[in-house]
Formats: structure tokens, sequence, C-alpha cells
């Protein structure tokens, strides 16, 4: 795993400054210790921080070609490099180095863009072509690695791993984006359509960019996407065997390194399946891990233990506990933008803990949106039958309902029906728009300022999933929903929670159950082989019967959640209150102080569940004194802040 940097004239070739694009790579060291590289041609600048992992005598980049005439740089695996590589020798190409880097270099020669759909990996590269004077950037299907754009005032674009490559160029304008604060608030993380930075863009999943010298800058170019409009008709005892044989190559294909391997167990369904199929291919025991957390209804690692006992892997646990909030300032760096998903906090700690044994982890992510595993698909499925069924003015008088039934957090789950009601009331993609945000617009709206509501001119963060799921190539409301997921909050959300956890420590992780030929395979799955009986995942757990214990397959989803609310009504209550007084969101000015100040006050009194909410704006605080100094001239508002 890597780290890259570079800038491209698009119009004329001016000169570039090794020294500026050395001080972006330099500033991903944290992506690659092992080693760095820049290389500067006429208008175009690649730099590399390297992380070594597959051979690591002799594939040092920014990497360039026998003749001179393509360079790369790159950030990823080829899984199925060596496949490659025989099939380009039998073409008359010769390799220097057992890389899979010098692979990319003379697909890309052989194929030029259609050589992405050869690959089997994770990858983020920036290809310079002499010949044709052209820049290639490149991002694997699912958006498992980062890529970052933006243009500076002179037309150059720029681009890194991470938002602080760009940053580190010195004529990079920081300007925030008033948009990326409003999906924020809704999400806990800015979707990859936007970045907290105005002008910076991310350069989708699955899509490439091909920029050639003395032309505009095209729109980028989607070279994969994921189809649920064909399901199979095979049978359900045909396709379980399908998936076990998917599952085993996802798993062992993820297993080639030179470096020490482990993985990440936590003990529910998907990280149990990996850690299965790798002790079934290794010859030695598996190096496993998992985080505990200090609050009971939280903690999985029980069950990772039961685990790890059943394979006999060579298992590590660690606790987390409220006074690992003092990491809040390590995340804030290592994400760059607001993010607050606060299990990043137990993934930085569990990437921790697998570094000090291993440099490359196996995960479980993926699953739960490829085979429907979130409880969200199934209360969404239930209402969407019901929505189906009542006629408009049924529907229109529910939602009537809905918003006039009290919000009651504190009341036991039958009496909880305000969501429910809503719901029924909107079309499937509004309703399931405002299932998966953080924080739903009624209360993001009460702590908008006036001057804040004008900014954003009308911009709402759910049109982004409303629009996704309306365009989704899927004939039913699941597999709508599935796919905005995979689009959205998978690249959004899970997988830069992942890669910026692990990059931060100098950890690669892999996601074997992100192989696109699985999730190709379970889009294809119908829908009742996905979520059955209100149980998703249905075939996927079928299939892994004859690998892992009733209990750990069917025990309730906990999902791996830090228990932020309860730290904020307990230890990390003053902390919740000084968001208030915060120097940072008043500077900013976008946030009503007193409307902070009721939220955090009703969460300790118990009368509302605004965890999710606080941990949201904590880390919007310390973003904004980051990435813009913000509050700068207000010292020790809290104690938190120093």
């Amino acid at each position: 795993m890597c780290g890259i940097a570079g800038l491209f004239h698009p119009d004329v070739p001016k000169p570039v400054d090794a020294a500026r694009i050395r001080a972006m790579a330099d500033s991903l060291a944290h992506r690659g210790p092992d080693g760095s590289g820049v290389w500067t041609g006429r208008g175009v600048g690649l730099g590399h921080r390297r992380l070594s992992i597959i051979d690591l005598e002799t594939g040092d980049q920014p990497m360039r070609s026998a003749d001179g005439d393509l360079v790369l740089s790159y950030n990823g695996e080829i899984y199925n490099f060596k496949e490659l590589r025989a099939e380009l020798e039998a073409l008359g190409h010769r390799f220097a180095t057992h890389s899979d880097t010098e692979v990319v270099l003379a697909s890309w020669r052989q194929w030029g863009p259609s050589c992405l759909a050869r690959f089997n990996g994770m990858f983020a590269f920036a290809l310079y072509d002499g010949a044709e004077d052209a820049l290639f950037l490149a991002r694997d299907r699912l958006g498992v690695k980062p890529l970052f754009l933006a243009a500076l005032p002179d037309g150059a674009l720029i681009f890194a791993s991470e938002l602080k490559g760009l940053m580190a160029h010195p004529r990079f304008r920081r300007e925030i984006d008033p948009r990326a604060v409003e999906d924020y608030l809704a999400y806990g993380y800015i979707p990859d359509a936007l970045s907290i930075m105005a002008g910076v863009s991310k350069l989708p999943a699955g899509h490439y960019l091909l920029v050639r010298r003395g032309r505009p800058v095209p729109a980028p170019v989607r070279w994969w996407d994921v189809d649920f409009s064909s399901p199979s008709r095979a049978s359900a005892a045909a396709l379980e065997e399908e998936l076990v044989e998917r599952l085993r190559e996802a798993v062992r294909s993820r297993m080639v390194a030179d470096v020490p391997l482990g993985a990440f167990l936590s003990g529910g369904v998907d990280s149990s399946a990996v850690v299965a199929f790798m002790a079934e291919a290794s010859r030695k025991a598996v190096e496993t891990c998992s985080i505990g957390f200090d609050e009971a209804d939280h903690d999985e690692s029980r069950w990772a233990a039961q685990v790890a006992a059943r394979f006999a892997t060579s298992h590590r646990t660690r606790t987390v506990a409220s006074a690992d909030f003092a990491l809040i300032d390590t995340l804030v760096a290592s994400f760059d933008e607001p993010f607050a998903d606060a299990s990043a906090l137990g993934t930085y700690r569990v990437s921790e803990l697998a570094r000090e044994k291993v440099t490359v982890a196996l995960s479980g992510d993926g699953a739960d949106e490829a085979f429907a595993g979130y409880r969200r698909y199934r209360l969404f499925s239930a209402e969407e039958r019901v929505r189906r069924l009542l006629p408009p003015g049924a529907r229109s008088a529910l939602g009537a309902a809905g918003a006039l039934y009290p919000k009651m957090d504190w009341a036991p789950q039958f009496l909880r029906a305000k969501t429910t009601l809503t719901a029924l009331g909107r079309s499937a993609e509004e309703a399931y728009a405002d299932a998966v945000t953080a924080t739903s617009f009624p209360v993001r709206a009460r702590l908008y300022t006036p001057a804040f509501r004008q900014l954003l001119q009308g911009h709402r963060a759910e049109q982004l999933y409303v629009g996704t799921m309306r365009q989704a190539p899927a004939d039913d409301a699941l597999s709508r929903a599935q796919y905005a997921d995979l689009k959205i909050w998978l690249p959004g959300d899970i997988l830069t929670k992942v890669d910026r956890a692990s990059m931060a420590v100098s950890l690669e992780a892999r996601e074997p159950l992100l192989d696109h030929r699985l999730v190709e395979f379970a889009a294809r799955l119908p829908a009742t082989l996905r979520l059955r009986g209100g149980s998703g995942k249905w075939l996927m757990k079928k299939a892994l019967g004859r690998y892992l214990p009733g209990e750990i397959l069917h025990r309730r989803k906990m999902g791996f959640v830090t228990p932020v609310g309860a730290w904020f009504r307990g230890p990390l209550a003053a902390e919740a209150a000084a968001l208030a007084r915060s120097p940072a969101l008043a500077e900013l000015g976008w946030l009503d102080g007193a409307a902070v100040a009721r939220v955090a006050t009703d969460h300790r009194a118990g009368r509302s569940d605004h965890g999710r909410l606080l941990w949201q704006l904590l880390m919007l605080d310390r973003s904004l004194q980051r990435l813009f100094g913000f509050g700068a001239a207000s010292p020790g508002y809290s104690a938190a802040v120093k």
C-alpha cells in the first residue's frame, strides 16, 4: 500500500518544481514509510511513498517503462497480476521486476484504458504516457483506494491519495464548501460527490480520467458498474455452492504477500467467514486481532474469542474506553475531512494492534452492502410492502400523522412510531434516504443559521441518495437501496474509515468480500436469496453453515459501534457542553450556538439520543481548527482544546 501525489499542466507544459511534488508525497509518509520517489517531466510530476508488500527489492516508484515513455505512481494491489503477467509475456512483453506495478505499465501499453477491466484488485494510480502526452488517473471499482483532485489557480491539475497531499502544495487555496458541511451533518461523512474544500473533487469509484495536453479536462468516465437488474435463474443449491467457491477464491487471492499477514476478527459473520477461509488455506496459525469496548452492550470480544478458538488462530484483543477520546486529534489528522463514524476509534486501535505483528490485514467489510446484511434493509423492505398496498391518500395521511407524532427516543420501541409513519408517507427513495442519515433534516435545520440556509441555495444532502436510487440498474426497492449504498455509503464511510485508520499506522487492509466478482454475483442473486424471513445475507449464512456455528451466524447483529452516546452522558459530558461555546463553530457562523447547547442538554438529560450528532459536531469543530485555523484566536475554551 502506498501514497501517490502529482501535478499535470493540461494546457502547456510549464516547468514543474520537484521539491513541491516531494512535499506533497512526503505529507503521505504514513502511507509509505519504506521508500519514496519523485519523477518530473515536461509539465508533469509524479510522487510516491511506498509501503513494501510485494517484490520488496525492485518495486520502487514512480516506475518507468524500459523505453521511458510511460511513468506510473500506483497505490494498491492487483491480485491477479501473475496471470496478467503470463498473458502479457505471451504477447511479447518482457519484465525486469516481479512487481504488480510493472504489470500495470505493460497492461496500459497493451490495452489502454480497457486494461482496467482486466484488473482484480484495489487501486488508485496516475500514469503519464509520454507518447500521447497524456495523464491517466484511475480508481478501482468500489473505491477501496482514494484519489483527490483539484485545479490550481494557474490551471494545473493536482492529485493525491489524501487531501493533505493537495494542501501541501503552496498554491492550493483553502476555502470551505457549505454543501459539504450539509452533507457531513446529514451522513457523518462527506460523500465522494463533494469535499470539505471547495474546488476539490474525488475521482469516483469505478471511474477514470484521461487528460490530454492541449485539450480541456474532460469529465471522468465510468468504466465499471454493478447491475442488479438480471437475477440468476439457477437453483438456490447451485448458487450456494458457487458462493462458497467465490468466497474461498476471494480470500485466497488476497493472502499473497511478501510480508506478515493477518486478519481483523470482530466475531461477526463476515470477519469470521474470512478467518475460516484463511485458516483453511494457511499452513500456520492465522494472526487475528479484535477490539472490545468498555460498554458491555457494545462489546463483541467474547464472540471473536470463540471464533479464534474454533480456528486455532493466534489471537489478541484490546479494549477501547472513553479514555481513547484522546485519539480524537490523531483521527482528525488522519482523515483530514470531518469524519464522524465513531467506530473509527476502534478501527484505528485494531489496526494499531495488528501492525505490531503484521503488515497486511484482511477485513470483513463489504458483505452487508452486497448481500443485504443491514437491519435497515429489513425495515425498509417491510415498509415498502406496506407502502405498495396503501392508496396515495392513506399514505399522505400516515405521513401527516408522522409529522405530528412526538419523537420519543426515551420510550420503549413499540412507542417509537414517528419514523415509520413518516417513511410510509414518502416515496421509497425519500424514505430510504432519510433512513441512512445520521442526523435527520428537521434536526439539522434547527441548528442552521439563516445565513447558512441562504448559502446552501436549496442543496439538501438526501437528494444524492434519492437520485442514485432512481437511476439504479435494479428492478426492486431493496436492490436500489443496496446499489445506492455501494455507490455512496461504502466508499464514503466504510472504506474511507478502513483506509485512513489502517494507513495511519502503515498497515495495508484488504477486503476480500469486495472482490468485484463476488459483488457482481451477489447482485445477480434474487432479492429473496439476499433477504428472507427477516434475515439478511440469507444465502451467505446458509452457505457458511458448514464453517461457522449457528450462534455466530444467527445472533443479533451488533455492528462495530463505539458507545459515544453513553460517554457523552458520563465521562465526556463536559466535552458535549463545551461545543456550544466553540470558537471554531462560532467563527464558521453557520450553526446556532443556543441550538447546539440544547442538543447537549437534552442528551445529557436523557430526553433525546444525540450521541452521534454530538460526535459529528465535535469532529467538525476539530477539523475546522486543523484545516482552516478557525478559533485560533480564542484558545482554552474547553479542557479538550489546547
